[in-house]
């Protein structure tokens, strides 16, 4: 992978999208199973609906992986230096996520140069589904 120089990037850059298939049953199965989360309320359509929800849906740290890899699909896991995010709305069965970001500021600290990056999960609707922001070391 070529990581992008500080050099090279801009405040108002964008990374690459990452588009990803709808959210379904399977999905989050398999997530299930990966992360050892097997909370009912993404799995059980029974407890779900107990619960007061239509139907199940996606594990809030499902989206938070597809956000790590946005960033890690654009540099290096090693040069993460820091991701903060927050849950802003429920990712139902049939969303489609994307993940976005966008370079907000360079800066150096701690020796290095670092860019931040706002990132975001939405659905096909534009509707957030997360926010949050990555700070990153360049060369």
């Amino acid at each position: 992978m070529q990581a992008p120089r500080f050099a090279d990037v801009n405040v108002g850059d964008k990374l690459p999208a990452l588009t990803l298939p709808a959210i379904n049953r399977t999905t989050l199965a398999l997530y299930a199973g990966a992360s050892g989360d097997h909370n009912p309320i993404h799995i059980d359509i029974d407890f779900a609906r107990k619960s007061r929800m239509p139907d199940v849906f996606a594990h809030g740290m499902l989206s938070a992986a597809y956000l790590a890899r946005l960033l890690t699909g654009w540099v290096p896991q090693t040069a993460l230096r820091g991701v903060a995010i927050r849950f802003t709305g429920i990712t139902h069965l049939g969303n489609q996520p994307t993940c976005t970001g966008e370079i907000v500021e360079k800066l150096e600290a701690d020796g290095e140069k670092r860019v931040k990056v706002a990132i975001r999960a939405t659905n096909q609707y534009g509707e957030d589904k997360l926010l949050g922001e990555a700070t990153v070391a360049l060369s």
